[in-house]
């Protein structure tokens, strides 16, 4: 395919399509609106389905239908409408299905939602953070990938702007190399054998029936360890990604992921440019967070500033890696239009310079404390 200039919402779509998905289905609720309505004019094209589903909570039980054949499928909504599909995710997750849903946040970051979730249990699924629609498109397409090596379903974390903005972008299938066969799979070859698949989140081995056998029925317990084992596998094995830079000689590091982070980078870059020594580092896996490069990256520094568009919820897995190696300032704050969709006045690369500056500064200069510390 030779580059188009095309919104990230149709090159998000467009890379579904190229990793395999032939399923999707959704309720409109913008921005994910647009990247639903890609997705319905392209899919029947390939011989795929998307469904516009009554709500969210159709949407995902649809698309947990469609996972459960072996069929590479995808679902997604704004932050309001994956509230309503956290039971299910939670559900999905000890059900072992591979399975990509789309965050495209009308305004505010939920970091919280994305790598803590609202369902219950211990489980947890991996998050990709794209910033920008070329990177979108392989996150998009490496997500089907890790959705399939560990048989869980892989969360993309995009946003109003990722949504909107047209940049030329090339998209074509990519090979991450080899996946385990889908032998789960539910795809009818084992009805009648005595011995039919099972998929759900109480147990992958059909209930025992032996009359007598104190036994008999699920084993909850090992279901439930033996899948929880495989998470924390999942979350501890799988690399985390992130990109930094200026960060061998920086007094300040300044951590924001997303969007935001693609500010925060001109910013920085201008503030080096002025001689200011200031570095940056953008998480690219918020799960599993990158806390090596930023521990790393807070050992030399003397001051370490984060930036999200909410009232800080990265910032405590920020705290974490650094562990008190230097101050950790919250530079960020909750910044929306009126209608609440995610046009931030705050966002915004001079805003970012001055609150940069000053917590680079206070750091150097010994000044006053900036912002919120820990």
């Amino acid at each position: 395919m030779t580059p188009a200039i095309m919104p990230g919402s149709a090159a998000i779509a467009e890379a579904m399509l190229a990793a395999g998905c032939r399923f999707f289905a959704g309720y409109p609720m913008t921005p994910f609106t647009e990247v639903l309505e890609t997705m319905a004019a392209r899919l029947p094209e390939v011989g795929g389905v998307c469904v516009n589903a009554e709500s969210e909570l159709e949407a995902v039980g649809m698309a947990w239908g469609a996972a459960a054949t072996g069929t590479r499928a995808a679902t997604g909504s704004t932050g309001q409408g994956l509230s309503l599909m956290q039971e299910s995710l939670a559900e999905i997750v000890y059900a072992r299905l591979p399975l990509v849903v789309l965050n495209m946040a009308r305004a505010q970051g939920d970091y919280f939602q994305a790598t803590r979730g609202g369902g219950h249990g211990d489980y947890r699924h991996l998050v990709l953070a794209p910033a920008g629609v070329p990177e979108a498109v392989e996150l998009t397409q490496r997500a089907f990938h890790l959705a399939d090596k560990w048989r869980s379903p892989v969360l993309v974390m995009g946003d109003y702007y990722l949504a909107h903005t047209h940049q030329s972008v090339t998209v074509e299938p990519l090979d991450f190399g080899p996946l385990p066969p889908r032998d789960w799979a539910l795809d009818g070859r084992s009805g009648g054998t005595g011995a039919a698949k099972l998929i759900s989140p109480l147990s992958d081995a059909k209930q025992r029936h032996a009359e007598g056998r104190a036994d008999a029925g699920y084993d909850l317990a090992e279901f439930y360890h033996r899948h929880v084992d495989a998470m924390e596998r999942m979350v501890a094995e799988e690399t985390p990604l992130a990109e930094s830079a200026f960060t061998d000689d920086a007094d300040v590091v300044v951590i924001a992921y997303g969007t935001p982070g693609t500010y925060v980078r001109q910013a920085v870059r201008e503030l080096r440019a002025e001689g200011r020594r200031v570095g940056y580092i953008r998480p690219i896996t918020l799960v599993p967070f990158p806390a090596g490069a930023v521990a790393e990256g807070a050992r030399r520094a003397r001051a370490v500033a984060v930036y999200e568009n909410n009232r800080g919820q990265m910032l405590d897995d920020v705290r974490l890696a650094v562990l008190g190696a230097a101050p950790v300032h919250f530079i960020g704050g909750l910044s929306l239009d009126p209608s609440g969709f995610g046009i931030a006045p705050d966002l915004d690369v001079a805003v970012l310079r001055s609150r940069i500056t000053a917590v680079h500064d206070a750091a150097v200069g010994g000044a006053a404390t900036v912002g919120r510390t820990s």
